[in-house]
């Protein structure tokens, strides 16, 4: 369902145009969304298998699950392309992340080892900080935008869809993400990747947070139920951090618009 709203993009033969409720228009690729997302999860799979590549690898299904949702190019070259960028750009956010995990795991060894009192209670709550930050470490990583195309166009897309102004060097320049259509800056734009995700993750967006643990918890089953099952699943988590923050995106997009003149007024 949240997939769905993100469908905006435009195929080979023109713009693509969702299911009508009377049976018009042209019939939805769900099937063509759910094979990219199995193949991408491989992908995602085994660009992962270092660990210290998780978040880029993440980032690059992510941005090539975008693209692919806009109608654009996507194939092993460009997911390789944007991996190749999510390293550069990322690996500092990967570094940190993994470090606030191996802190995490460490709390939660001495919580369950009973040396010290209220044992259970540091348990629950360190189990709840590690998918949180888990979940902050997911969202920050969607965020990263793709690669720019073969064609020296930027495919650098926000989690909405939309492409960011770049200049001639081919770098994203600054996209609808950190300012709106009104003009205003996002709040937080500025802060690090990690303590902005974190702010939506706790704070600005928990319900999105929440979708997104869930779909943790289906990797988790289904890695648990078969291993080779935890590739497309992956795939699918990536799609959900995708649809997480375009929903986010829309929302306060939607918030920040200006009102029409004379809304309100009786």
């Amino acid at each position: 369902m949240a997939v769905r709203a993100v469908r905006t993009g435009r195929g080979a033969g023109g713009p693509r145009q969702p299911r009508a409720g009377g049976g018009g228009g042209a019939p939805y690729p769900r099937f063509a969304l759910f094979a990219e997302c199995l193949l991408t999860g491989v992908w995602l799979l085994l660009a992962a298998l270092p660990l210290v590549t998780l978040l880029p690898a993440f980032a690059a299904a992510c941005a090539h699950l975008r693209r692919h949702l806009a109608g654009g190019r996507g194939g092993l070259r460009e997911f390789t392309a944007d991996l190749r960028r999510a390293v550069r750009t990322g690996l500092r956010l990967s570094l940190g992340w993994w470090a606030g995990l191996a802190l995490l795991a460490f709390d939660l060894r001495v919580a369950a080892s009973g040396v010290l009192p209220g044992g259970p209670v540091m348990l629950v709550a360190g189990a709840a900080a590690t998918v949180l930050w888990v979940v902050t470490g997911l969202r920050a990583a969607a965020t990263i935008p793709a690669a720019p195309e073969p064609g020296g166009h930027p495919a650098a897309r926000t989690p909405s869809g939309r492409s960011g102004p770049s200049d001639r060097s081919g770098r994203s320049g600054p996209s609808d993400r950190s300012v709106p259509s009104g003009g205003a800056p996002v709040p937080g734009a500025g802060r690090s990747p990690l303590r902005e995700a974190l702010r939506r993750t706790a704070v600005a967006d928990p319900g999105g947070s929440a979708l997104l643990a869930g779909g943790l918890a289906v990797v988790a089953v289904a890695a648990w139920q078969l291993l080779p099952l935890a590739a497309p699943a992956l795939g699918c988590l990536a799609a959900c951090a995708v649809a997480v923050e375009h929903r986010y995106e829309e929302r306060r997009r939607a918030a920040a618009a200006p009102l029409p003149s004379g809304a309100g007024v009786p």
